[in-house]
């Protein structure tokens, strides 16, 4: 059996389709009730309370770990874990663990991943840099304007889809081989908020534009989703990259042995969103 925290989210969706796809037998783990795939079942818990999580371990061998706000103890959590036989644990990381550890929003996902390969579970880290889907912040000005509000308009960062990171996940969870492996995870090819933009109109078949927005605009209008520190990093990482941020990892292709989807990809999925 195979428990999935974080089962509602971009990520946690696709990984128990394709898990569920595959013939596991697979628990979709979040707060809130919600409707899983079918060949799945939904458990409540909150991570922020490991206690939550030992009934949904009962006869679980793997376990997706998806850590989202620094209150969620890993130490605990493992030791949950551990304590109810699950013998494999993948961690959804940021590749802001490795480029900006010192960081206020990230240096908390690098203290995670050394608490989790610490244990006696066979654990392998996923580190996905910025998600194709943070282009869902840019619906609502597409489906009224037909254009993306952003800043740094023209930084080319590889977003990686997560339906790849899915892929990859669900690879890992059932196969030997990666324990103790760190994978970083990017698409294919580098893309700006400008070109997303037109990869977003190619999908509606309509011109979207777009319209570029300072740091400190930008930096406002992130405050009411997220601590000040975290939009700061968030804002470094979008305008002044560094070359490991920049750089288009082999990582997907490894384990999956194929390429990583790019976002025109994504945005054809998703074009509803945007409609």
């Amino acid at each position: 059996m195979i428990v999935v925290t974080g089962a509602t989210g971009n990520v946690g969706r696709p990984l128990v389709r394709a898990l569920a796809a595959a013939g596991e037998q697979v628990v979709a783990v979040s707060r809130t009730a919600a409707e899983p795939p079918d060949g799945a079942v939904h458990a409540t818990a909150d991570l922020a309370e490991p206690a939550s999580l030992r009934p949904v371990l009962a006869g679980a061998d793997a376990l997706f770990l998806l850590l989202a706000d620094p209150r969620q103890d890993p130490a605990r959590l493992a030791d949950t874990a551990v304590r109810a036989g699950v013998r494999r644990i993948v961690l959804l990381s940021s590749q802001g663990a490795g480029t900006r550890p010192e960081s206020a929003s990230h240096g908390w996902f690098l203290a995670a991943e050394k608490t989790l390969l610490d244990t006696p579970a066979a654990v392998t880290v996923l580190r996905p840099g910025g998600f194709a889907s943070n282009a869902y912040q840019w619906a609502a000005s597409v489906r009224a304007d037909r254009t993306v509000v952003a800043p740094y308009g023209d930084v080319a960062l590889p977003v990686v889809d997560p339906d790849d990171i899915a892929a990859v996940a669900a690879t890992v969870l059932r196969a030997d081989g990666h324990t103790g492996r760190t994978y970083v995870l990017t698409g294919p090819a580098p893309i700006s908020p400008r070109q997303q933009a037109a990869a977003i109109g190619a999908a509606l078949g309509e011109r979207v534009g777009f319209t570029a927005v300072s740091r400190a605009d930008a930096h406002a209008a992130m405050l009411p989703f997220m601590p000040a520190p975290v939009a700061d990093t968030t804002l470094d990482i979008l305008g002044h990259p560094t070359a490991e941020e920049r750089r288009v990892s082999p990582d997907v292709e490894t384990v999956l042995g194929r390429a990583p989807g790019d976002f025109a990809g994504w945005a054809a999925r998703n074009v509803d969103a945007f409609r």
